[in-house]
């Protein structure tokens, strides 16, 4: 993301979290960054601050126990493209009343970003989306505004929540087909050419099992279920069907 930013010709500040990685300064100055010590420095006279960090509390931390949405100009706008409750976005909005805030959360991985196709789910009033058009358009295609503010992170939830639900029934048909004595690489190679087929298995397939995707994505997807069943729960529900066909993998809290 922040080489197609240089490469658009944007001058691009980046905060590392962790101040002692030399080796991320190095490469992060190598495509065309400035790194800077402070969120504040980030926001000085910034148009836009995109943020982009793991966890809601993580989210949490760096907008709301930190002087980030002070420091930024009136006019300007905050992209959140972490995977975080509405309510964090909400409490976002509430304290930086002089920034826009545009929740941005994103949907895809290195090779989409590098292609500039990375899918963004976008929540926002009309303007302060126009705004950051451009700047998103470096390495999002769609930009999908799908809403006001807090739209882009129900509507993220709501996929990734469907995200797992595939995973655990590709869990679940592989079983089947291990059961009726065909082995799991058979299964995830024969499917793709079928009506079965989904995204899910191609990505799944090139992992070469379950089991091996859920070691590198298990945490993420994870994350985003716990704070969907949390936001089902404040709302008297659940994930019904999803919460079934979730519960047959065999990653224990992970997801």
């Amino acid at each position: 993301m922040v080489a197609r930013l240089a490469a658009a010709g944007h001058d691009v500040r980046v905060v590392v979290r962790d101040a002692a990685d030399g080796a991320k300064h190095h490469d992060l100055e190598q495509l065309g960054a400035t790194v800077v010590n402070q969120t504040s420095d980030a926001a000085d006279r910034a148009h836009a601050v995109m943020l982009c960090v793991f966890t809601d509390e993580q989210v949490r931390q760096v907008c709301l126990d930190s002087a980030l949405p002070s420091a930024m100009p009136p006019g300007s706008t905050l992209v959140v493209h972490t995977t975080t409750s509405p309510k964090t976005i909400e409490a976002i909005a509430a304290r930086a009343g002089h920034v826009e805030v545009v929740d941005a959360p994103v949907s895809g991985g290195p090779h989409d970003i590098a292609a500039g196709k990375l899918t963004l789910f976008v929540g926002g009033a009309d303007e302060a989306v126009a705004r950051v058009q451009p700047v998103l358009a470096c390495y999002g295609d769609p930009v999908l505004h799908v809403g006001p503010r807090g739209a882009g992170q129900r509507v993220k939830l709501v996929n990734n929540a469907l995200f797992a639900g595939h995973i655990g029934l590709l869990a679940e048909s592989i079983r089947l087909g291990q059961r009726l004595g065909v082995p799991e690489s058979t299964v995830l190679g024969a499917l793709a050419h079928g009506s079965a087929t989904s995204r899910v298995l191609d990505i799944v397939a090139a992992r070469g099992s379950v089991a091996g995707f859920i070691e590198v994505a298990g945490e993420f997807v994870g994350k985003d279920v716990a704070v969907v069943r949390s936001i089902a729960e404040e709302l008297g529900s659940d994930l019904g069907a999803l919460d079934d066909v979730i519960e047959v993998l065999d990653v224990g809290g992970k997801v």
